[in-house]
């Protein structure tokens, strides 16, 4: 399988499965840490009406039934597809909030790529960039969306970031 995740973790990790960002979007990961310390699965069941995945584990739910999106990126520089797949997940969160729908993104530890589709998502929802990612580090983590390359698309713009990207593919 290929790798999808950044080795070079020096910081804590999630003290919860999720958190709400906005009003029915959540931002979490497959693994939290609990008060011991110890990294725990986190298993989606039947609590969302969407799950949007950016890393994916098998037994980490949804339950059947539950519509689940997937497109695994890497925690590093995104290609110019890898982008328009962050474009896609973005727009179907935010519609399917939108819509009333409750909504999980998650990715690993649900810091840097489920804080990516987030923040993107709330700019498809009238945010300005710098809000979004704001928005995502107050109420995820201090940690969330400490990959400088992402803040970077997102204050950039991801249509214009796809460009740029695809320049030197």
């Amino acid at each position: 399988m290929k790798r999808t995740r950044q080795r070079d973790r020096d910081m804590p990790g999630p003290q919860a499965r999720w958190d709400e960002i906005v009003p029915g979007l959540w931002m979490g990961g497959h693994y939290w840490t609990d008060p011991a310390g110890e990294l725990q699965p986190v298993i989606v069941g039947a609590e969302f009406d969407l799950v949007v995945s950016l890393f994916t584990r098998s037994g980490h739910g949804p339950e059947f039934g539950i519509e689940h999106l997937v497109a695994e990126i890497p925690d590093d520089p995104l290609t110019a597809d890898q982008i328009a797949a962050v474009q896609r997940l973005a727009h179907s969160t935010a519609h399917a909030v939108q819509m009333g729908r409750t909504t999980l993104v998650r990715c690993h530890s649900g810091y840097n790529r489920s804080g990516l589709v987030v923040a993107q998502a709330l700019v498809h929802l009238g945010q300005e960039p710098t809000t979004a990612i704001r928005l995502v580090q107050e109420n995820r983590s201090p940690w969330a969306l400490n990959n400088v390359t992402f803040r970077n698309y997102l204050t950039t713009g991801l249509d214009v970031a796809r460009l740029l990207t695809g320049l030197h593919g």
